[in-house]
C-alpha cells in the first residue's frame, strides 16, 4: 500500500467516526506509522473537524525528533500521546484514541470491565487492559506512562479518560474501536434497565472471542466498505 492510500484510509476513518457521532468536538486523534520509516507517523491536524478531513491534511511527524511538532498545526496531546505510543509499543503501527460516549462512561466506573452478555461483548473477553492511573491531560510524563501501561494489549480503557486502541492497520484499529463502543453501549444500556444480566460462562465467552479472532482481515474489509460509500458520496476525502 502506498503513502497516498495510508493517508486516504486515515481520512476515511475520521469521517466515518464523525458520522457515527463517536468524535468529541475537534479533540481526539488517530495516527499511523508511514510505510518507509518506523519513526515517522501521520496524525490529524489541530482544529479541523473530522467530517472535513482529507488525506492531504494529515501531518507527518517523527518520534525521534523532540521538536517535530513545533511550528506545525498539531495538538500538544496528539504529539505527546501518539509519539510515545509509536516509540514504545512495538505493535502500535496505528493508534486510535477517543472519548466516545459509552467507552467514556465505562472509564468512569470503579470497575469498567464489560461482562460477556452478548456476542459483541464476548469479543473483548479478557482482552482489554484498564489503566487507572489518570494524572491529568496526556502531556509529558502522563503520555509516557500511558505508553508503558499499554504492554502487549491492543485495547485499553483509560480510567476517567476514554479508550485507546493500537494495531497493525487503520482497518483493524477502526473495527476494534467501533465494536468496543457497541459493546460498551449494550452493557450500559442493559444496566439502565435495572434487570439482572445474563452473563455467559467463561468457556462460552472465550470460545466466542476466539471465533471473532478467526475473522482475519475483517477490519480491512470493513474499511474498504466504508471507503466505497465515501467514494460515492464524499470523494474529496481521498485527496
Amino acid at each position: 500500500m502506498n503513502h497516498a492510500e495510508h493517508r486516504a484510509n486515515l481520512a476515511a476513518a475520521f469521517r466515518w467516526t464523525e458520522r457515527l457521532g463517536m468524535n468529541e468536538g475537534i479533540a481526539n486523534h488517530y495516527s499511523l506509522v508511514v510505510e518507509d520509516s518506523p519513526t515517522r507517523f501521520l496524525v490529524n491536524p489541530a482544529g479541523k473537524y473530522w467530517s472535513q478531513l482529507r488525506a492531504s491534511d494529515m501531518v507527518e511527524l517523527d518520534t525521534e525528533d523532540g521538536g517535530a511538532a513545533k511550528g506545525k498545526n498539531v495538538d500538544p496531546t496528539a504529539w505527546a500521546i501518539h509519539s510515545a505510543l509509536h516509540r514504545k509499543v512495538s505493535h502500535a503501527r496505528c493508534v486510535m484514541h477517543l472519548h466516545s460516549k459509552y467507552a467514556t462512561v465505562l472509564s468512569v466506573m470503579k470497575d469498567p470491565t464489560i461482562p460477556p452478555i452478548d456476542q459483541t461483548t464476548m469479543r473483548f473477553f479478557n482482552r482489554v487492559g484498564v489503566d487507572d492511573g489518570f494524572d491529568g491531560m496526556g502531556l509529558g510524563d502522563e503520555a509516557e506512562r500511558l505508553a508503558s501501561a499499554m504492554g502487549n494489549r491492543s485495547i485499553q480503557i483509560l480510567g476517567q479518560h476514554g479508550i485507546l486502541v493500537v494495531g497493525p492497520t487503520v482497518g483493524q484499529c477502526f473495527e476494534d474501536i467501533y465494536y468496543f463502543e457497541r459493546a460498551a453501549e449494550t452493557y450500559v444500556t442493559a444496566l439502565q434497565t435495572g434487570m439482572e444480566l445474563n452473563i455467559a460462562s467463561d468457556e462460552v465467552a472465550e470460545k466466542t472471542a476466539r471465533q471473532w479472532e478467526d475473522y482475519e482481515g475483517e477490519g480491512d474489509r470493513f474499511l474498504a466498505a466504508i471507503r466505497e460509500v465515501l467514494d460515492a458520496e464524499e470523494p474529496e476525502y481521498a485527496h
